[in-house]
């Protein structure tokens, strides 16, 4: 796959989540600060190990789970 194909795929998903948030009636800068701070945290686990599949005992990392929820 391409770097565009992977960029463009990776924007219709993000694009796909955050109107699906909307939706369900979460406010827009707060899923777009939702997706900043999963990103950065990412990262940071990235630079931390940036391969752990290299590893003995895989640790998987579960994404921060706090996005925005809807007010009801």
């Amino acid at each position: 796959m391409s770097k565009n194909n992977w960029q463009a795929g990776l924007r219709a998903k993000l694009e796909q989540l955050v109107d699906d948030c909307v939706v369900a009636g979460a406010r827009q800068q707060d899923v777009f600060d939702t997706i900043i701070k999963e990103i950065v945290n990412l990262r940071a686990a990235l630079e931390r190990d940036p391969d752990p599949a290299e590893d003995d005992a895989a640790v998987i990392e579960e994404p921060a789970n706090d996005w925005p929820a809807a007010d009801k």
